[in-house]
């Protein structure tokens, strides 16, 4: 098994600490607590899934620059708290690069840069021997093996074309709250089960959201729809 791991996440959990009382500082500031941290995180992942499977190869991808995306819809991530980000972020970026030789994308997230590496490597070897780790649910867009680390879930999913193509499509309609994509605030994922009710391929899909995104923006709908998708898809070339 190769595993492809989406180590953003990881880092910035790293750069932050439990608060024992409400006016506990949240960000880390010792370096090497970070570095810890983060290693143990790491480690933990691989060995939980090195008893399930014989891992041959392990990738770590973070640290993205100039995502495009800032540049097609001003809401991409206006949510952010950008102006509080953890002050040892980026040396944790640079530490992950620098240990795990991990791979990094300009102009692309971090996501792209994996989605890229996971449909070269799936059609050079098998679906089945590529694993992508991350706690992000952009990635259910993709027929993929996909482990959630989270400790709430820790949970291996199989993800089917039929439910890839659906799970993109109704992205498009219930949104990205994370990344501030909505384009149909108060649609959300049970008016996508019964809207694509009869839908089962991509040209039923996009005929029918289509006809939404129409119903909506009447003149520009053309435009919003390949806004949207341009924000949510992630590129594999």
């Amino acid at each position: 098994m190769i595993l492809l791991v989406d180590a953003d996440s990881l880092v910035f959990a790293s750069c932050c600490k439990k608060r024992e009382r409400p006016d506990d500082e949240y960000h880390q500031t010792d370096i090497a607590e970070a570095r810890n941290k983060f290693d143990e995180q790491y480690m933990a992942i691989v060995n939980s899934l090195e008893e399930m499977y014989e891992i041959e190869k392990v990738m770590t991808f973070n640290g993205s620059r100039g995502n495009f995306r800032k540049y097609i819809g001003n809401q991409y991530k206006q949510n952010r708290d950008y102006g509080n980000l953890p002050p040892l972020l980026f040396e944790m970026h640079d530490y992950v690069k620098s240990q795990y030789d991990s791979i990094v994308g300009y102009g692309v997230e971090t996501d792209d840069m994996v989605a890229r590496y996971w449909k070269k490597l799936s059609e050079e070897t098998d679906r089945n021997n590529v694993m992508i780790v991350s706690i992000d649910k952009d990635y259910r867009q993709f027929p993929c093996l996909l482990y959630n680390y989270h400790y709430k879930h820790r949970e291996i999913y199989d993800i089917s074309e039929e439910q890839a193509l659906y799970n993109f499509y109704e992205q498009m309609i219930a949104g990205d709250p994370a990344d501030n994509v909505n384009y149909f605030k108060g649609k959300g994922k049970r008016f996508c089960e019964k809207y694509y009710a009869d839908c089962y391929t991509e040209y039923q899909y996009r005929k029918q959201l289509y006809k939404l995104f129409k119903e909506k923006y009447k003149s520009k709908a053309k435009e919003k729809y390949a806004e949207c998708y341009n924000l949510l898809k992630l590129r594999t070339e």
